[in-house]
């Protein structure tokens, strides 16, 4: 059963913790960093694109926690250069991180290419984010009780047959019937089983993949005329505000370790829902395969 869950006084004290909430400049990330910020953290940073959207963010913060030390750090998900920029650049000014929120996302968007050329919806949900754990990953192993949280979507269930299409991925992966949904449900899919595979592999860390709910975000309002009729045809009575749709991303940076299984999949609000995968969602040898693919694609960077 669902927790019944309240952040004001659910999430503990957070007095010297660090926090890095990729897609921090709005939506679920803002969302959350408000959250997070009554808590006593030591400091959060968000990353984003825009630094116009960041420092209104950054206002709505000092209203509830004056004092705070708040950073934005400019990053594009989709340009692996601009991932490697930020995220050396924030190694070279930091020795530990505690909680890593990657929360950054692009939904059901038509047929397109990243910067270094791959479908940009795997490119920027998955690759991108898999760059910047890459790169800080000593600094959340030299932390005491290091979380990780990588944004998933029950959409992982949309994937295309075989789960990822390896050999579609460097390109823009166009497809007859429901091609961008298959493509996110494919990015998502990647997201479970990279958070799997992390704490399978760097078990000190504590890595986790969290489906937040039906929420109304910028990815529901970016979405073509088509696209928003069937996520309101299907679930506009699930629709809830970015308030309420961060309490499973900053339940699972926050609880207790003890109650939280590393490498598990949860839905709303600290539901383990590990049961509800398909063959696929499990299958150790693709999360492996996603694995390798991933540090070759990365090599370089």
């Amino acid at each position: 059963m669902p927790i019944d869950y309240n952040p004001e006084k659910d999430i503990p004290d957070l007095t010297g913790k660090s926090i890095f909430i990729t897609g921090g400049t709005g939506g679920l990330g803002a969302a959350s960093a408000i959250h997070l910020a009554k808590h006593n953290p030591s400091h959060i940073y968000l990353s984003g694109r825009n630094a116009t959207s960041a420092e209104k963010v950054i206002e709505e913060i000092h209203q509830v926690a004056p004092n705070l030390a708040v950073t934005f750090i400019k990053c594009d998900l989709s340009s692996l250069a601009s991932i490697k920029e930020a995220a050396e650049n924030f190694a070279r000014k930091h020795q530990t991180l505690d909680i890593l929120m990657c929360n950054a996302g692009i939904m059901a968007r038509a047929p397109d290419l990243t910067v270094d050329g791959y479908e940009v919806q795997f490119g920027t949900n998955h690759l991108g984010h898999a760059l910047l754990i890459k790169k800080l990953l000593p600094l959340l192993e030299a932390s005491r009780n290091p979380r990780l949280v990588i944004l998933t979507s029950q959409g992982w269930g949309l994937h295309p047959h075989g789960g990822i299409v390896f050999d579609k991925l460097n390109t823009t992966h166009d497809m007859t019937f429901g091609g961008p949904w298959q493509r996110y449900g494919q990015s998502k899919l990647a997201n479970l089983l990279y958070a799997r595979e992390l704490a399978k592999r760097f078990p000190a860390i504590t890595s986790v993949s969290v489906h937040p709910g039906v929420v109304s975000t910028g990815l529901v309002d970016g979405l073509s005329l088509k696209n928003k009729m069937i996520v309101y045809g299907i679930a506009w009575w699930l629709l809830i505000k970015p308030h309420e749709g961060a309490f499973n991303q900053t339940w699972a940076a926050t609880v207790d370790k003890a109650k939280i299984r590393n490498g598990g999949y949860y839905e709303p609000v600290g539901k383990l829902e590990d049961g509800k995968l398909d063959e696929t969602a499990k299958d150790e040898a693709l999360a492996e395969r996603l694995w390798d693919w991933t540090e070759k694609a990365l090599q370089g960077f």
